[in-house]
């Protein structure tokens, strides 16, 4: 592809349309949207217009959202609802519901009567459900029909179809009944009947389920498509896992971006305009410092055994980061795994105990570094004065402290946020920081002064 692109350009330069459309019909749609997406914005449209109708619906659901409403505004309205009847339900929907009321209405306005139908039944779902992902096109039979009449009835009438990798079995009020893969059809004999292969058992999803429910049931199904009934068990169309893919890759940024310590973007970084990236990051960013401003609070109290015992000052930055940087990871683990489903409320404390035992491991290996520096350092210089010992062990034990607490409050925070309702991934990794970091300085020279006392203090 890209020695193509040379010659696409030479040819759209020189707007030689019959050689654009020969290019462009040899590739496949994805390839055709990325070729679309790296030409300058006033060649997209040139771009798509050259290609072949049926090729071009497919190809616009391949392109980014944004791309796609910059396509929507150069094209005239026949191209448009040639575009928007022929894209697949689910694609249509996403796009719909991101533009803003107006142009939903505009664009409703130029489907076929069945089409926009369609499309305003799956635009009246919750928003986030999945609904709003499903598809009507899917390929259902009875349990009476013989295989012969299933692959007959596929042959005339998987065209339309969404994936012909599964096939739904229903009575006769529409009520899902059971799943099959076409694999089992295509090696049954054709004499057999559809409830020969059936074994009554299939996972479906509701209407009405939220997304991200939909990513963990496919994750433990492991099936291409999924079938979604309404409320009475009624088969009314069918998710599949692309759709589910771009679900879990989108939930997956919010909750990165979240655990940075920022509010979701909800937009490409390169799209969301200054000002309302700054006011993601601000908020998060003003509460951080706020929570920072203890720290200096925090020295302050201590302001007279510091000027008593200078030394521990050297150590501050090494405390407080180590104390962080544990919590941190033990949030962001934490996080993870409810997100997965890999634990649930009811374990809060098992995953106490196994972090209070890594909390011990963790803190005794950087105990025992934070010792050893200051014991070395002390054979050959006299930074740490006549009590280095004494010095030592303060730094070793308070790590261990510390970082026993780092990775007790980064585990035990997203619980807390989950039971109260709140997203545990606001429980981010600079948050747990800023509290360790406060509270950390006070375990560090509360040992000091257990230490110290009648020596340096």
């Amino acid at each position: 592809m890209q020695q193509l692109q040379p010659e696409l350009k030479r040819a759209v330069r020189e707007r030689d349309f019959v050689s654009v459309r020969d290019k462009l019909a040899n590739l496949r749609p994805s390839e055709i949207a990325n070729l679309i997406s790296d030409s300058a914005i006033e060649d997209q449209a040139l771009l798509f217009r050259c290609l072949p109708r049926q090729l071009a619906a497919t190809t616009f659901e391949y392109l980014p959202r944004n791309e796609q409403r910059s396509l929507l505004k150069a094209m005239a309205k026949d191209e448009v609802a040639e575009i928007l009847n022929q894209m697949a339900d689910d694609d249509r929907t996403m796009l719909l519901e991101e533009l803003p009321g107006a142009a939903t209405k505009q664009l409703l306005e130029l489907l076929s009567e069945d089409e926009r139908a369609r499309a305003v039944k799956l635009l009246g779902y919750p928003e986030r459900s999945v609904g709003r992902l499903m598809t009507p096109h899917y390929i259902a039979v009875h349990p009476n029909w013989s295989v012969e009449q299933v692959l007959d009835y596929v042959r005339e009438h998987g065209h339309d179809s969404e994936t012909l990798t599964m096939v739904y079995v229903v009575d006769d009020k529409g009520v899902l009944i059971d799943d099959i893969r076409m694999r089992s059809f295509l090696l049954a004999p054709l004499t057999d009947t559809v409830s020969d292969l059936m074994d009554n058992r299939f996972v479906a999803l509701k209407a009405t389920d939220l997304q991200d429910a939909a990513v963990r049931v496919f994750r433990q199904a492991d099936l291409p498509a999924l079938p979604v009934t309404d409320t009475d068990g009624m088969l009314i169309g069918i998710v599949t896992s692309d759709d589910v893919l771009d679900v879990a890759e989108r939930e997956a940024t919010r909750e990165i971006q979240r655990i940075g310590g920022s509010e979701a973007l909800d937009e490409p970084y390169m799209q969301i305009s200054f000002a309302r990236m700054v006011k993601k990051r601000a908020g998060w960013l003003v509460i951080l410092f706020l929570g920072e401003l203890l720290t200096a609070t925090a020295m302050g109290f201590f302001e007279k055994e510091i000027e008593r015992a200078v030394v521990l000052a050297l150590f501050v930055p090494l405390i407080i980061s180590s104390g962080g940087n544990s919590g941190s990871q033990a949030s962001t683990l934490v996080i993870r795994a409810l997100a997965l489903g890999e634990i649930s409320l009811r374990e809060w404390w098992r995953v106490m105990r196994r972090e209070v035992m890594s909390g011990l491991a963790l803190g005794a290996i950087l105990g025992s570094i934070g010792f050893l520096r200051i014991t070395l350092w002390s054979m050959f210089s006299n930074i740490y004065g006549a009590h280095w010992l004494l010095v030592a062990l303060t730094v070793g034990l308070s790590l261990i402290g510390i970082v026993l607490w780092g990775t007790l409050s980064g585990s035990m925070l997203p619980f807390i946020l989950r039971k109260l309702g709140f997203d545990p991934a606001t429980s981010s990794a600079p948050f747990v920081a800023t509290l360790v970091d406060v509270t950390g300085l006070v375990i560090y020279f509360s040992v000091g002064m257990l230490l110290l006392r009648g020596t340096l203090l």
